[in-house]
């Protein structure tokens, strides 16, 4: 069976509501050889006259009758699935959103967030995952909303990707450190007994390749799958920890930290998410609240820094 035309029902919507050729042809724009087509097509496909002479003009059929009702409604819904959204209500949005996330970002900027949606959206729930590898899958399927991390390669190419802040690497031992009295040379830092974070079980990464050309090696104490973890044997030990320094401001509290004494490239951390929540209004507010929340957080450390006179080189 052949599929029904359905640009057909905005014409019977017309036609019915006019009950004239000549007028439903003028709203919808067509000429009066075009409109007795359509009429034609209309009633080929009901099986039906729809609109017979009565005198001078047309009259409905009961089968028109019956139908005009049902067609309004169905253009209206029609027209109301493929019309743009056009406001969110807040107050009244009832959602709850799924965000994975590394280690350190919910320590961070966790608070402030939940304190944003709590004022903007009150029904509005937020789900914090551990992001234990960089698989997209979670976000392809809808089990995610949105992830904050750094693209790679690896990461799926039709994301979108919005940038949330550049960061690098930092020293941090605990207070009392040898570390935290004289300048630290890359020979100084290098001879220390370190933790490597690395949730593939690597020993090796950036600031291994940067001692690489100084002939310097870290030895490696232990390997561990997160920051938090290695912030906290360093606190209670006299391990070295190498960490972001951004993604970590909140764990790193009363402990020392220290630029690296070599160079290594910084990284971004971006916000992720499947392009079927693009236009999503619900959705898009959510981001939004996530850039403006990681901005103003580290505006405040920035400021914060400045005070105790350790001014900050990270740029936004």
């Amino acid at each position: 069976m052949a599929r029904p035309d359905l640009n057909l029902l905005v014409t019977l919507d017309v036609l019915l509501a006019e009950g004239s050729v000549a007028r439903a042809g003028h709203r919808l724009r067509l000429s009066p050889s075009a409109m007795s087509r359509a009429l034609a097509r209309l009633r080929a496909t009901t099986g039906d006259p729809l609109l017979v002479r009565a005198g001078r003009g047309l009259v409905p059929t009961p089968r028109a009758l019956e139908l005009r009702e049902r067609v309004s409604h169905l253009v209206q819904e029609v027209e109301a699935v493929l019309r743009p959204a056009e406001q969110l209500t807040l107050n009244q949005l009832v959602q709850t959103f799924t965000l994975r996330t590394s280690e350190g970002f919910v320590e961070n900027f966790g608070p402030a967030l939940i304190a944003r949606i709590a004022l903007e959206a009150p029904g509005v729930r937020l789900r914090f995952v551990q992001k234990p590898d960089k698989d997209s899958t979670p976000l392809r399927t809808g089990s995610v909303d949105l992830e904050t991390g750094v693209v790679e390669a690896t990461t799926a190419q039709e994301l979108r990707v919005q940038a949330l802040f550049n960061d690098r690497y930092i020293g941090v031992v605990r207070r009392g450190h040898v570390l935290t009295k004289g300048r630290i040379t890359p020979s100084r830092y290098a001879a220390g007994r370190h933790i490597c974070v690395s949730r593939q079980g690597l020993e090796k990464g950036p600031v291994d390749e940067a001692l690489e050309p100084l002939e310097l090696e870290r030895e490696m104490v232990t390997i561990v799958g997160g920051f938090a973890m290695a912030l906290a044997l360093a606190r209670a030990s006299n391990l070295i920890a190498t960490v972001p320094e951004r993604h970590t401001g909140i764990l790193r509290t009363g402990m020392h930290s220290f630029a690296l004494p070599v160079s290594t490239p910084e990284f971004t951390v971006s916000l992720l998410w499947h392009p079927r929540w693009d236009a999503d209004l619900a959705h898009r507010w959510l981001r939004g609240c996530v850039r403006d929340v990681c901005t103003q957080h580290l505006a405040r450390m920035e400021r914060s820094g400045k005070k105790k006179g350790q001014p900050r080189t990270v740029g936004l």
